[in-house]
């Protein structure tokens, strides 16, 4: 009789610890989850921040250069209207020498590949916000799983003894559907 009773005491002991150890896997799943969110969080921080300057360096090349040309064009239409032919060749030259350092900028840039960079790092803005969701959707899940097995009959009486180390409380991270399909829903095109 008394080895009966060791038998299910360590049957439940044993229960007890097998339960315990899968709500600890369930609480590192959603704390690794987690971390993949702050993962794809950061991925997307970098990769503005790269499309930043790659834009802002061609758009810094690009002003520049359009009021440049654009102040030099002034110059020569209104020498050409006072009749001042030296200021306006001054002007008109002005402009080749700019037109001579695009072609420069063409040989130590081949194709001016800003626009391909910023158009490679639109697509992943775009792949980056696809794994930013699932990364989301994977650590709702997961809480969805633990609150669900904690909850659980024999479950909840081992988190209640183990308060302090299973009863975790975490929150999901909004998706931000609803309000955005009433948003696409209630679009109209304004002509």
């Amino acid at each position: 009789m008394a080895i009966l009773v060791i038998i299910i005491i360590l049957a439940i002991f044993a229960f007890f610890i097998a339960i315990y150890n899968r709500l600890i896997r369930m609480i590192e799943a959603v704390n690794n989850n987690e971390r993949q969110i702050d993962i794809q969080l950061d991925r997307r921080f970098k990769v503005f921040e790269s499309l930043i300057e790659v834009v802002k360096k061609y758009m810094d090349y690009e002003k520049t250069t359009l009021k440049d040309v654009v102040a030099l064009r002034n110059q020569a239409q209104a020498a050409k209207a006072s009749g001042d032919d030296a200021a306006r060749m001054a002007a008109e030259n002005g402009i080749s020498k700019i037109a001579s350092g695009i072609n420069l900028v063409f040989e130590q840039y081949p194709d001016l590949k800003a626009n391909q960079n910023a158009l490679q790092l639109q697509e992943e803005i775009v792949s980056t916000e696809n794994k930013l969701a699932y990364a989301k959707q994977a650590f709702n899940d997961s809480i969805e799983r633990y609150n669900a097995e904690k909850k659980s009959f024999f479950q909840s009486m081992i988190v209640s003894l183990a308060s302090s180390k299973l009863d975790k409380q975490f929150t999901y991270w909004n998706l931000g559907g609803t309000d955005k399909i009433a948003e696409k829903e209630a679009y109209t095109v304004k002509l």
